[in-house]
């Protein structure tokens, strides 16, 4: 819900200070982050995963932002840099990369809480009167003023964003929150096999979002205090909030849409879920809505001429239906349908594409086949060649194919080497 006073909101955010942690390599995406930290990854048609959280601090009013990352960061510093550096300083406004640099550590970051320790002169120097802490590679759209207003209204500490999750869902795969009738939290368990529903729903259990908001000076308390505890693996989920909750300053905040209902929200960790999340935006009226003028996603991407579709002759078409076509894109003569093309893709004639996700610049070439596929930045697929139809032939070439019948596609495995693959 929105909250009444804006003014009070708007109060809120110029006192926070938002870090975005991006420093995973989202091993479940296999070769798909060989060469990108998971937050660079490429999502629906023309933006990167950390644009969302970046989005919504934006569209929020927070302004004042610090991106760290710490594996295989380059696309994703570049990204940030050309796209998210025109903020006026002057006007305490930024958005600022913070790569481990062992500051206060001669190691890199150990864990999400010695991220952010790590850097605790960066955030007594922002003197912010509240820290928000996010998760820099989930796709969702959320307005951070309301779980503010929450945070502070209800006396918090610290506050956990949630979403509500089937049990059997969340079970091995997040961490889980406990919660009272005043949703207090009294338990929190990190990926457990049997997750707690929450109070009048067995089937439903409340899910951490990788999102908090702490007081900063209770932060940073914490932080010193889990520097040098032995044992510790300086992780938030694991340490870090488990240790506090007797207290009873810790509340989890319901994460929903306006009408009360279940919120979008998309952990596209694995190949199945990243392929499900792009391929729910070509549907009619898919549940993330990217049009809404109201709450843009701002990203950056290169200048390019709009989607062209030629030859309209009896078996060479050039045309797509229930997709979604970037800017560069060439469909000259092939058929693609229920799919998903990002930037500068060539479909050459006589090809056809289904249910596929094919990154930036990738070309196939005459009479290819791509089923159910994803096709990662750069590839060239030769003429002819047949993706997601037999998957024997698609493992005997070396290409992954997940439980789900996904195929995965780079240009190592085409034995492929040079250009861009970030």
């Amino acid at each position: 819900m929105e909250h009444p006073n804006p003014r009070f909101v708007s109060r809120l955010t110029r006192d926070t200070l938002a870090l975005i942690l991006a420093g995973g390599r989202g091993s479940r995406l296999y070769e798909l982050t060989d060469w990108r930290a998971k937050p660079a990854l490429y999502f629906g048609g023309k933006f990167r995963i950390i644009d969302f959280p970046l989005s919504n601090c934006i569209n929020s009013g927070i302004r004042r932002v610090g991106v760290l990352t710490q594996y295989k960061a380059h696309s994703l510093i570049r990204h940030i840099q050309v796209g998210w550096s025109h903020f006026k300083r002057e006007l305490g406004e930024y958005v600022e990369v913070l790569p481990a640099s062992q500051r206060n550590s001669p190691n890199w970051y150990q864990g999400t809480a010695d991220a952010l320790y790590q850097n605790v002169d960066i955030i007594r120097a922002a003197n912010p009167k509240y820290v928000m802490v996010l998760s820099g590679d989930h796709v969702y759209q959320m307005d951070y003023g309301n779980i503010l207003a929450y945070h502070v209204e209800s006396k918090a500490k610290l506050t956990v964003s949630c979403i509500e999750v089937p049990v059997e869902e969340a079970a091995g795969a997040f961490g889980v929150m406990t919660v009272d009738d005043n949703n207090r939290v009294l338990r929190f368990d990190e990926k457990p096999a049997n997750p707690t529903p929450v109070p009048g729903n067995p089937n439903l259990c409340l899910a951490s979002m990788g999102n908090y908001i702490f007081d900063t000076e209770f932060l940073l308390d914490l932080l010193e205090k889990d520097a040098t505890k032995e044992g510790s693996d300086h992780d938030f989920g694991k340490d870090i909030i488990p240790s506090i909750i007797d207290s009873g300053d810790v509340y989890a905040f319901r994460f929903r849409d306006q009408r009360g209902n279940q919120a979008y929200w998309r952990d596209v960790g694995t190949l199945d879920a990243f392929w499900e999340a792009n391929m729910e935006l070509v549907s009619p009226t898919p549940s993330l809505n990217l049009y809404d003028h109201q709450w843009p996603i701002w990203t950056y991407q290169t200048q390019l001429p709009p989607a062209k579709f030629v030859f309209d002759d009896d078996g060479r078409r050039g045309y797509a239906v229930d997709s979604m076509v970037s800017g560069g894109c060439i469909i000259s003569g092939g058929t693609v349908r229920k799919s998903l093309l990002f930037s500068d893709v060539r479909v050459h004639s006589y090809t056809l594409i289904e249910e596929s996700v094919l990154l930036p610049e990738v070309q196939v070439h005459r009479y290819a086949k791509v089923k159910r596929a994803i096709i990662d930045r750069a590839c060239e697929i030769p003429r002819g060649m047949e993706i997601g139809v037999d998957h024997e032939q698609d493992k005997a070439r070396g290409f992954r194919v997940t439980k789900k019948g996904i195929t995965l596609v780079t240009r190592e495995m085409l034995g492929q080497r040079g250009g861009a693959r970030y």
